[in-house]
């Protein structure tokens, strides 16, 4: 009898944006095609302000937060009718770095884009954009227009 083949691993960085979720049901549209699995990661990071008192937030806090966010957007894109494919990851880091890291032997990487002007994404850094250079798979950046249409 013959191993079975490893299914393909489709990335998706899911960040609470509508965008994100638009990149979410793309890849599991995709990795349907492919006979893929999904793996839906939400990378968050601790916000870096120490004041007189300590840090602004405390970590536990913030990751329970994400949890949350994560688990309410999920709620939000799939209802009770996740599909079987999909698995999720909750990633303390930058979520840059975090996505970069996941795309090693993924068939591909799939990210959301709010859309920010040329200015704006050479100022704030975009995570679209360090995906698609850094990434070691390919990477599909999805855009959600105005009438929730992508």
């Amino acid at each position: 009898m013959q191993p079975s083949k490893p299914r393909r691993r489709v990335v998706v960085g899911v960040d609470g944006s509508p965008s994100s979720y638009a990149a979410l049901r793309w890849a599991v549209r995709y990795a349907q095609l492919v006979d893929g699995v999904v793996e839906a990661i939400h990378g968050w990071d601790t916000p870096s302000f120490v004041g007189r008192a300590g840090p602004a937030i405390s970590p536990g806090l913030d990751q329970e937060q994400a949890r949350e966010r994560f688990a309410e957007g999920l709620r939000g894109v799939f209802g009770d009718d996740r599909p079987a494919s999909l698995r999720t990851r909750l990633v303390q880091g930058d979520p840059s770095e975090v996505l970069i890291r996941a795309s090693q032997g993924a068939e591909a990487l799939v990210v959301g884009s709010r859309g920010l002007g040329g200015f704006a994404r050479a100022v704030l850094g975009s995570v679209s954009q360090r995906c698609a250079q850094y990434a070691a798979c390919p990477v599909v950046v999805v855009r959600q227009d105005g009438e929730g249409h992508h």
